[in-house]
């Protein structure tokens, strides 16, 4: 024998040298090309698969940030809008603010002012109408909530609010 045979015989991996040796050709052929197979999967799994997948998703994935970046942009725009505007007077600012209540939440709703807060009283105030009059509120009253006590009710007409918003107004 040689030196690295016997150097392999006499290690931890003796046993397995041996019974190598003792196999027959088309055995030994046999489990090289298993062994190969399962290197193959191995680095189709770790390697492979892995980024095969990320490429077939990326143009799902490129859409939806597509998406976002054009929702940020509109926020941004919208922002900048907001921050161009010319300020609000107190008085214009109340008078917006009870037009939109009575436009948007009609008798859902009851304003009170008190210095530079207005309180909201909401009943069973649909969701889209309770949305589109806070947008009206930041834009045409340039009030913004403070506070929101607000409870959520299904009800068969679908979802309404309940509760009470303390919005914020232009100092006088």
């Amino acid at each position: 024998m040689t030196t690295a045979a016997s150097k392999l015989s006499s290690g931890p991996l003796g046993p397995i040298h041996s019974r190598w040796t003792q196999l027959a050709a088309r055995e030994k052929t046999l489990l090289k090309l298993a062994a190969a197979l399962v290197a193959g999967a191995v680095v189709w799994l770790g390697l492979l698969g892995p980024s095969l997948q990320t490429l077939r998703t990326s143009a799902a994935q490129a859409r939806t940030l597509d998406t976002q970046l054009q929702h940020m942009q509109s926020l941004q725009a919208q922002a900048k809008a907001l921050q161009q505007q010319a300020p609000l007077g107190y008085d214009d600012a109340v008078r917006a603010l009870n037009l939109a209540t009575k436009q948007t939440l009609g008798s859902t709703a009851q304003i009170n002012i008190s210095a530079e807060r207005a309180n909201v009283t909401l009943q069973a105030t649909g969701a889209d109408a309770l949305a589109q009059w806070l947008a009206q509120a930041r834009l045409n009253a340039r009030a913004v909530p403070l506070e929101a006590r607000l409870t959520r009710m299904a009800t068969p007409a679908g979802v309404t609010w309940s509760g009470t918003l303390v919005m914020g107004l232009p100092q006088r």
